[in-house]
């Protein structure tokens, strides 16, 4: 393929000549990034697929564009374009930057946003290469974590930053709806409606396209199966894939609860060590999370079953069973996903009562969280453990997440409170 050829075919996808579709706009992660960008350090883009990473990027350049910067200045490659199939190869990413330098010659230092980047063996060595000699500004995408950080570690250590993407939250599930929430007022105003997306929210997710189109339960199960081919079968070349689709199954399958990778091994006849591998994988790929009990002793907390969560729950519901069935289950996932967006670590408690979420930031527990959709039916059993894990950490007060329920009740010097799902989404 000659350079012509390849500027055409990026003409496509590149704001050079017309705008291209830049979807609703996440303000948030967009402001961070802009904020990263001006490091002039490596950003590295990391989320599960089809959380928005391709769309972010093409916000920062239209938003850059508007500001005033020159539409040259910006190259944006896709390396899960079709057309690119036979150029995944650190000579084409070479000829690619070659060729934009030659044709478009940009005037000043360019902005280079290589999406998926994962894709090119050994793609850190240019951009280092860049890099070093500040040719350009660079932002890179990638849908496996840690694989994408050791790369980037290998040759790249204090050269980067990194920005994680998820599904939208339910603020922003709001947003794509058009429902605008600025005050409490709104929230008050407006809570029949939120509610009803609440609901919604909870059995597809917060994948953007999802969120915004019809084909919800197509589009949900063609994201995972491309989850466990493109982003972990034929990256860690697996041959197994029947096993490795089998306990991705399982697991979301099986959201918001404890699991023991020995069982599951004696259940799928799999040996540990794959099925350890496996799981280590899927949690690379942003597929899911795998919550630790807490302890102080690390061994301990390595040899104790973890809690499984899922990154979306609409991939739960389109695995799994009916909706209706697990919705205690998903109230759980969606508090999780809320929380591990943070800067802090996650754990579950379990002493002789057990409490669903403690919540560490630096070196101190600093809340402790439980929830329950059927609070009438399991309130005494839910504040017996979230006290439990209180008084063990010296906290003054606990949270029960409920399906509507609303209270605070005192317990000797502790305060409990009883707060709705959908408000504390809000708050």
């Amino acid at each position: 393929m000659n350079n012509e050829q390849i500027i055409e075919i990026l003409s496509e996808w590149n704001f050079w000549k017309k705008d291209q579709d830049a979807g609703v706009y996440r303000e948030t992660y967009l402001d961070r990034l802009n904020k990263l960008i001006q490091t002039e350090q490596i950003v590295a883009i990391i989320g599960v697929r089809r959380s928005g990473k391709s769309t972010l990027m093409k916000q920062f350049i239209k938003k850059q564009i508007n500001l005033g910067k020159s539409r040259e200045s910006f190259l944006y490659v896709n390396f899960e374009e079709p057309k690119f199939t036979d150029m995944l190869s650190l000579d084409s990413l070479q000829q690619i930057y070659d060729a934009y330098i030659e044709i478009l010659k940009p005037k000043n230092i360019p902005y280079l946003l290589l999406d998926e980047i994962h894709n090119i063996p050994r793609w850190e060595k240019f951009v280092r290469g860049l890099h070093e000699k500040k040719e350009a500004n660079i932002i890179v995408s990638g849908s496996t974590s840690k694989l994408l950080s050791k790369e980037l570690g290998t040759l790249l250590t204090g050269r980067w930053l990194e920005l994680k993407t998820s599904p939208l939250n339910f603020q922003e599930f709001l947003q794509f709806k058009q429902l605008k929430i600025k005050n409490k007022l709104d929230i008050l105003s407006q809570k029949v409606k939120i509610k009803q997306l609440l609901r919604e929210y909870l059995e597809f997710g917060g994948f953007p396209l999802v969120s915004l189109k019809e084909e919800k339960e197509e589009l949900l199960r063609r994201y995972f199966d491309d989850i466990i081919t493109r982003d972990i079968a034929e990256r860690h070349k697996i041959r197994r894939v029947d096993k490795l689709k089998t306990l991705a199954k399982y697991y979301l399958t099986n959201s918001s609860s404890l699991i023991s990778y020995r069982r599951i091994s004696k259940f799928m006849n799999l040996s540990l060590d794959s099925v350890e591998r496996f799981s280590n994988y899927m949690e690379d790929a942003n597929l899911i999370f795998l919550v630790p009990k807490f302890s102080y002793s690390l061994k301990e907390q390595e040899v104790n079953p973890r809690k499984v969560y899922s990154v979306d729950s609409g991939l739960i519901n389109v695995i799994s069973f009916r909706f209706i069935d697990n919705i205690g289950k998903l109230y759980e996932n969606i508090v999780f996903l809320s929380l591990v967006r943070g800067d802090r670590e996650i754990y579950y408690y379990k002493n002789k009562n057990e409490c669903d979420f403690i919540i560490k930031k630096g070196k101190k527990i600093i809340q402790a969280i439980q929830v329950s959709y059927q609070i009438k039916e399991n309130k005494e059993r839910e504040i017996k453990g979230l006290l439990e894990a209180i008084q063990a950490f010296k906290l003054k007060e606990g949270i029960i997440i409920t399906e509507d329920y609303e209270a605070e009740e005192k317990i000797k010097d502790k305060t409990i409170k009883f707060i709705p799902l959908w408000k504390w989404l809000l708050n």
